[in-house]
């Protein structure tokens, strides 16, 4: 599994991330972090790290636990990562007012479990890919799906067709966006459309 690295060694890679993200004050997406850092030459980001479904996934899940353990960390310090696969950003951290445990977060749960990377075989990618919607997001499908469209509830049909093809506009490959961008915007859109469709029975 190339693109799993050693625990020791995640350390200073959230370092690098950290660093990357404070020269975009604009936000990063996904996309660009990852290829920034294999433009880097960072640990678990090799040239080879996006050409199978296992490598990406590898590659997705290291950068994902490397940024919610930066959250957690950040939030000490009065900063915090809005963690977005189009646009992760540093921000200041807005403390909760209420004295109520923070909501579930089982995506956040997921990706700071080591255990899940170790043990995800390329089988379970592939499945993985075929049922993402539903094998992680079941709770919260829909604002999940709007999250990536940059929308929430209460949004309307025609707004959401709007800002749908506003994105598929400004991340087609074509006019220089990423494939990987605009196959979650697509899919979210897909989720969208499918759940506002009536159901006969």
């Amino acid at each position: 599994m190339p693109a799993i690295i050693k625990e020791d060694k995640l350390a200073y890679l959230q370092e690098v991330i950290l660093h990357i993200l404070r020269q975009s004050p604009n936000g990063i997406s996904e996309f660009e972090l990852i290829k920034t850092l294999q433009d880097g030459g960072a640990d678990g980001f090799d040239a080879d790290a996006l050409k199978s479904n296992l490598s990406m996934y590898q590659c997705h899940f290291i950068l994902f636990h490397c940024l919610y353990a930066l959250q957690s960390r950040l939030r000490t310090e009065a900063q915090d990562i809005d963690i977005h696969c189009l646009k992760i950003k540093l921000l200041p951290y807005a403390a909760a007012t209420t004295s109520f445990p923070a909501p579930h977060d089982p995506l956040r749960e997921y990706y700071l479990s080591l255990t899940n990377l170790e043990t995800t075989t390329e089988g379970d990618v592939n499945d993985l890919l075929g049922s993402f919607w539903t094998r992680f997001l079941r709770n919260d499908q829909r604002a999940f799906a709007l999250s990536v469209l940059g929308l929430q509830d209460p949004v309307s049909p025609a707004d959401i067709r709007k800002q749908y093809k506003k994105l598929v506009m400004e991340h087609h490959p074509d006019r220089g966006g990423d494939k990987t961008t605009l196959q979650a915007i697509n899919e979210a859109m897909s989720l969208l459309a499918d759940r506002n469709t009536p159901r006969n029975g």
